[in-house]
């Protein structure tokens, strides 16, 4: 355990993603002063933080186990407002609170471990939006860059990365009508299994076999809604996700579309994408059937190309089931294919790696993302490591390292890129796309341009105000519960719109 005392109740949620960015195998407590009073914790060491912001000032104490005591002090502006991003102590540039907390630990923090982080100290999901932001601002490359390094310490190859992929995103976006538009997500809730690292809703589609049409439904009325509600709105992208949409039987899945394609206008959609993720959830009957409702692309993701670990992580198909799913896709005519895979897995080596890539170049997708493992809270492997331990095999940084290799050699570039909690190895999730073929919902979603409408259990609509203002509204996880609760999930996103 790594205890942090605050004497202020601020900044809990970047304190904690930082720590544990530099100790990921250990748990991280971030505590207001009365409140550790309450909880007595034993720990590895303490760190005490003393926030005067209101006088410019903000210091911190590194406590061992055996009593040996590290200082630190930054100074800071008195709000939340920086000039210029320059960290060279001037009253004219000082940084504002939150970045010099996060500077002055990162650098101490950097000397107890010995080494550096690729993302320094950017405890956020979006790193291009600092790029993308300054872009659209007019600053120049050699400007963005140095406030990505002075300011967070960014690696040069992240920086270059972050900086290279928000200049293909401002390409995509100023070629779409996004302020006039939105993208509407469809969320399937059902899966074959539930994958080990998974915690997003899903439920066995097995023992809801029978109920699948009652939730189908369900998103019909909600797409009544979103037909009356955004008249005169150009929809720019659909995406349908889960869970594992091809879990709907071939007729499910053509009722939900064609309903949707009959009550909105999405003569104007530059991306309809199904994520079909399982290839044991894929038949040649569901993939006809998308094709003829006018998908335009699919998602058939691998994870892995070793046998070995797809049964380690509870995914119960065979790379071979996997490749014949990919060819059949061709077969039927899907022309943009996007594969995941997922760096860090159990038990996997660099190795694995170099054989899964080698596996997916002979294949040829049209799209790879490339995942470093997240544990996720919810998630089983998330309890498998409570009860058994932290797992590391091999070295993620050279596995991305590997990934990305692989992707060049197939022509593909990176486009849209996020990060996520307990990443494994502190890197992130890239998308390699080919020259057109980029996933359009994905930079939408990840750049929080437009308003997402977002139909299904467990999902998340989000609002963007023309200032750059966002707000959220949820739709329950509980299938049950969504189904007899569908007119207040209605209600949620009338009132977010009004």
């Amino acid at each position: 355990m790594i205890q942090v005392i605050l004497n202020k109740d601020k900044f809990k949620y970047d304190i904690h993603s930082l720590v544990k960015a530099f100790y990921p195998k250990e748990d991280v407590s971030v505590l207001t002063a009365k409140e550790a009073k309450d909880k007595e914790q034993e720990y590895i060491f303490k760190i005490e933080i003393n926030l005067e912001e209101e006088k410019g000032l903000i210091s911190m104490k590194i406590i061992h186990g055996d009593g040996s005591k590290v200082s630190a002090s930054t100074e800071c502006s008195d709000g939340e407002t920086e000039s210029s991003g320059s960290t060279n102590g001037s009253a004219a540039s000082l940084s504002t609170p939150k970045n010099a907390l996060k500077q002055m630990m990162y650098r101490e923090l950097s000397k107890e471990i010995g080494h550096d982080l690729p993302w320094g100290s950017l405890t956020g999901i979006r790193p291009t939006r600092i790029p993308m932001q300054m872009l659209e601002a007019g600053k120049e490359e050699k400007e963005i860059k140095a406030y990505m390094q002075d300011t967070f310490f960014v690696s040069d190859e992240k920086t270059d990365l972050a900086y290279d992929i928000a200049l293909r995103e401002k390409k995509i976006l100023d070629d779409i009508n996004y302020e006039n538009g939105y993208s509407i997500y469809l969320g399937i809730p059902f899966c074959p299994t539930t994958c080990l690292y998974c915690s997003f809703t899903s439920f066995p589609i097995v023992t809801w076999k029978k109920k699948v049409d009652s939730y189908i439904d369900c998103l019909l009325k909600e797409i009544d809604y979103v037909a009356d509600a955004f008249k005169g709105k150009v929809v720019n992208s659909v995406y349908i996700g889960g869970g594992t949409p091809t879990t709907l039987e071939p007729e499910q899945m053509t009722r939900l579309i064609t309903y949707l394609r009959e009550k909105i206008d999405i003569s104007e959609c530059r991306e309809f994408t199904v994520e079909s993720g399982r290839p044991d959830s894929i038949t040649r009957e569901k993939l006809h059937a998308m094709r003829e409702c006018g998908v335009d692309r699919i998602s058939v993701n691998p994870q892995t190309m070793s046998d070995e670990t797809l049964k380690r992580i509870g995914r119960q198909h065979t790379v071979g089931q996997f490749v014949d799913a990919y060819n059949m896709a061709r077969e039927e005519g899907f022309d943009n294919i996007n594969m995941d895979i997922i760096l860090g897995l159990p038990g996997e080596t660099e190795e694995d790696v170099k054989h899964t890539m080698h596996e997916i170049e002979k294949l040829g997708p049209d799209d790879l993302t490339v995942h470093s493992l997240s544990v996720k809270r919810g998630s089983r492997l998330a309890e498998h490591i409570r009860n058994n331990g932290f797992f590391v095999a091999g070295d993620t940084g050279r596995m991305m390292k590997i990934a990305k290799e692989g992707a060049s050699k197939m022509g593909l570039t990176p486009y849209y890129l996020y990060r996520q909690k307990n990443i494994s190895g502190n890197l992130e999730n890239t998308g390699y796309a080919r020259e057109g073929k980029a996933g359009i919902y994905n930079i939408l979603m990840m750049e929080e341009v437009q308003s997402i409408v977002a139909l299904g259990a467990g999902t998340v609509t989000k609002r963007v105000y023309g200032d750059g203002r966002i707000e959220r509204c949820d739709n329950v996880k509980d299938v049950t519960l969504y189904m007899n609760s569908i007119d207040d999930m209605i209600d949620r996103k009338r009132r977010l719109f009004s």
